[in-house]
């Protein structure tokens, strides 16, 4: 079957989102996200397009961006395979990392231009992590910026300056948007995807295991599609051990 062309927006902005391959975590820790803002900077202005806002979440990744060149499917498909070989090298993981293609909206017009605005900054709350303003991995504290990459000016001209700004993201509008439909892998989600695959009552007992068993265990973990830091936290295998196994 072939694909459905992508939708132009007439407008040049699109709301995108990059999501995980079933559901998987795409960031373990702080250096993957900085590694992904840096390749997003790297190919976004070299393609000459730009970034409104962007937030990065466990398992997807959300953009409000410019297309001036009509190249944002060559760059998000670079953005993706650069950032997938990095995390499988770095992880010693084989296959997909990312959902398909992106997903993407056209933005046509100023009221949905704010509202996908507000949306993306606002996903940290609305996940139960904390405050839009107190989120370290989101755009939030880049309003007002002009530096090729990060570019608020239409934003600003719309809603205003920084005051208007801050009341306009906290403001309680439940805004209606394209949504990341995964779930959010918490503790629970682990804890039963442990259960399914293994058919036990607690990942502590994989610890118990002799070598083979516990090693096709683990394999069966991460083929599930629990990442290596969620294994160890929930079976008390250390890191070294999860990482030497596909």
């Amino acid at each position: 079957m072939s694909r459905i062309a992508r939708q132009k927006s007439s407008t040049g902005y699109y709301h995108v989102i990059l999501r995980g391959v079933a559901k998987q975590i795409i960031f373990e820790d702080r250096s993957d996200r900085f590694f992904f803002i840096n390749i997003m900077k790297k190919y976004i202005t070299a393609s000459g397009q730009s970034v409104v806002c962007y937030c990065l979440m466990e398992n997807h990744v959300h953009l409000l961006m410019y297309d001036r060149t009509d190249a944002i499917s060559l760059v998000m498909q670079k953005i993706g395979g650069c950032y997938s070989m990095y995390f499988n090298n770095k992880y010693d993981r084989t296959g997909h990392l990312f959902q398909n293609r992106f997903l993407s909206e056209v933005v046509e017009n100023d009221r949905y231009l704010v509202t996908v605005f507000r949306y993306i900054l606002n996903n940290p709350p609305k996940a139960g992590i904390c405050a839009a303003s107190e989120y370290e991995w989101s755009s939030y504290g880049l309003y007002g910026g002009r530096d090729g990459f990060i570019d608020t000016s239409e934003i600003e001209r719309i809603i205003g300056g920084p005051d208007a700004y801050e009341s306009f993201i906290a403001a309680s509008n439940e805004d209606d948007c394209l949504e990341y439909t995964g779930y959010i892998h918490d503790d629970q989600w682990v804890e039963r995807r442990i259960r399914e695959i293994l058919g036990v009552v607690s990942g502590n007992e994989v610890k118990a295991y002799d070598k083979k068993r516990r090693n096709a265990a683990i394999s069966q973990l991460r083929s599930g599609g629990l990442t290596i830091k969620q294994i160890e936290r929930h079976t008390g295998i250390s890191r070294g051990v999860i990482q030497k196994l596909r």
